[in-house]
């Protein structure tokens, strides 16, 4: 049984072997695709070869923030707010991509509306929900789409949240 300990470390390592198995299947049935944005071919396209390189650098980067926060609490437990919000993010993007994929538009567009809220409601912006949100939607659309729309969307929850906490903070110092 994997120590929660060497959970953080296996990361990356998890993400890089999901990676490999993409595009292998790919490879092996008809060759690794490469995704257009909006669909369209004469917008630039992003092979899914790119995967190889993401997932890991994802992984990397959710690993060191797991392991900081592990060393600030001194404990060795993944913290439950890390572990939910990868996978929460993991199954909303797969969702997201399930209902893409077999053509269900109007559950894509609800889910992709549904992204505005969760910014402003989530902590969108952490490396955890990038993550999960990549890998769940790279069968899809490859992880080059998904990662510019969890950069947007991260964005976006980013500014509000800040801009949320200095008018909180402002409105208090008025009060006092």
């Amino acid at each position: 049984m994997t120590s929660p300990r060497t959970v953080s470390p296996l990361l990356p390592v998890a993400a890089l072997a999901f990676a490999v198995a993409h595009i292998g299947f790919e490879h092996f049935n008809g060759g690794v695709k490469t995704h257009h944005f909006l669909a369209r071919a004469d917008l630039p396209g992003f092979s899914n070869w790119l995967g190889l390189l993401i997932l890991p650098l994802l992984g990397i980067i959710v690993a060191v923030r797991i392991k900081s926060l592990q060393d600030r609490q001194a404990s060795g437990i993944v913290p439950s707010p890390v572990a939910a919000g990868l996978l929460g993010s993991l199954l909303y993007g797969a969702a997201l991509a399930a209902s893409f994929h077999f053509g269900l538009p109007e559950v894509s567009k609800w889910l992709f509306m549904g992204l505005f809220l969760c910014s402003i409601v989530l902590p969108v912006y952490r490396a955890e929900y990038m993550l999960g949100f990549v890998v769940g939607m790279t069968i899809t659309f490859g992880s080059v789409i998904p990662l510019t729309f969890a950069v947007v969307f991260a964005t976006i929850s980013f500014v509000l949240r800040r801009t949320a906490v200095f008018v909180l903070s402002a409105v208090q110092k008025l009060r006092r």
